[in-house]
């Protein structure tokens, strides 16, 4: 049985700032430790990633996998798992909320996984807590750093 972890960060700056670097697949391996690669396979409509190929090494979950990206709110962007060699879910989000007046943003970030093999659910979470907290602080140090234009 699957469960989630989440975790959130305030990061200095707008919402829409933050969401230009989650939406910026292609440089994921610039500032995600655990993404190597990344490829948009498909947009939709508004030109949004729909289908993303990603090469993610995290310790003790490596695979290749691609994923279909939704964009249910202006501040929300959810995936789910299409393909993978390793894992049987892998279901996440981030949700941006504005604070200090919008000059600030609360990103939290929320994540399902589950493998193929098996594995304790104490080491699942561990890895999982991994994956987000160093995906929110790479987000934080790549928007705050102005690296993102």
């Amino acid at each position: 049985m699957a469960e989630h972890t989440s975790s959130s960060i305030t990061i200095e700056a707008t919402s829409a700032q933050v969401m230009a670097v989650i939406a910026d697949f292609d440089r994921y391996p610039e500032w995600t430790g655990e993404v190597k690669q990344a490829e948009v396979l498909e947009k939709d409509e508004q030109g949004r990633a729909a289908k993303v190929r990603l090469v993610l090494d995290a310790g003790a979950i490596k695979d290749d996998h691609t994923l279909n990206y939704s964009w249910p709110a202006e501040n929300v962007v959810a995936w789910s798992l299409h393909k993978s060699q390793m894992l049987r879910q892998l279901d996440g989000s981030y949700s941006l909320a504005p604070v200090a007046g919008g000059k600030h943003t609360e990103v939290t970030y929320q994540l399902t996984v589950d493998v193929k093999i098996p594995m304790l659910g104490m080491i699942k979470r561990k890895a999982e807590k991994v994956i987000i907290d160093r995906a929110l602080d790479g987000l934080k140090k790549r928007v705050e750093s102005g690296l993102a234009s």
